[in-house]
């Protein structure tokens, strides 16, 4: 319940975790085959699904060096240059800066909420399936009930990075900000090239790229490949 107030994300992503810990307990608790098996998945999907959460937002504070946040609330932050995301509202617009790290954001929380047919909806499925065969009828529902209330500040996030304008500017210091480089070919000394870049010309690092997308695409396909 206190997920709903909280405007810190990471704070977020805690309370978050005690939902999750809640469902792997119930899996545990009931110790069968089944829910065993389903607490192994569990724990396999939600750890893919959190390290891609963190990876991402790690990503957005690297996407937003450029911008600067004249916000309120922002600029009464102590400790505001410790982590480059810190709150909710950090995340408002984020969509209209960059599509793929949003989307990819998105796609993580829905798997989050159990929204089918990503990874976390099979995960809860399979926890609740064996709660009922063992006749936890009213811990599952309690389960349920709980997965309603982190689904109302879950999709709060996806509101403010889709639904809302956002609040940065690029700083004026680099905004016409152009840098040259020359790149002498190895094979031949003497030429060379000369190369500008400029604000659009710099991107995340291939590492961070390729992981978002690998884990993303886990979260996504694996409805087509359950067995694996």
């Amino acid at each position: 319940m206190l997920g709903l107030s909280q405007v810190r994300i990471k704070r977020l992503f805690a309370y978050s975790t005690i939902s999750h810990l809640g469902f792997i307990l119930l899996a545990l608790t009931i110790n069968s085959i089944e829910s065993i098996q389903a607490f192994i998945f569990y724990l396999m999907q939600y750890s893919i699904s959190n390290l891609n959460a963190f990876i991402i937002l790690l990503s957005i504070g690297f996407s937003l060096f450029f911008y600067t946040n004249d916000t309120k609330e922002y600029k009464e932050l102590s400790e505001k240059d410790n982590s480059p995301i810190q709150l909710v509202s950090q995340l408002k617009g984020y969509f209209y800066i960059n599509p793929a790290l949003a989307l990819s954001l998105t796609i993580t929380i829905f798997s989050f909420v159990g929204i089918p047919p990503l990874i976390g909806f099979f995960a809860k499925q399979m926890v609740l399936s064996a709660a009922l065969d063992s006749g936890y009828v009213f811990i599952a529902l309690v389960a349920i009930l709980t997965s309603v209330i982190s689904a109302v500040y879950y999709l709060n996030i996806i509101k403010e990075m889709f639904f809302d304008r956002p609040d940065y500017e690029i700083k004026e210091d680099i905004e016409n900000l152009s840098l040259q480089a020359n790149i002498i070919r190895l094979n031949s000394s003497a030429h060379s090239e000369k190369l500008t870049f400029k604000l659009d010309s710099i991107r995340l690092s291939s590492p961070l790229t390729v992981t978002i997308s690998y884990l993303s695409i886990i979260i996504v396909i694996f409805m087509f490949i359950p067995e694996e």
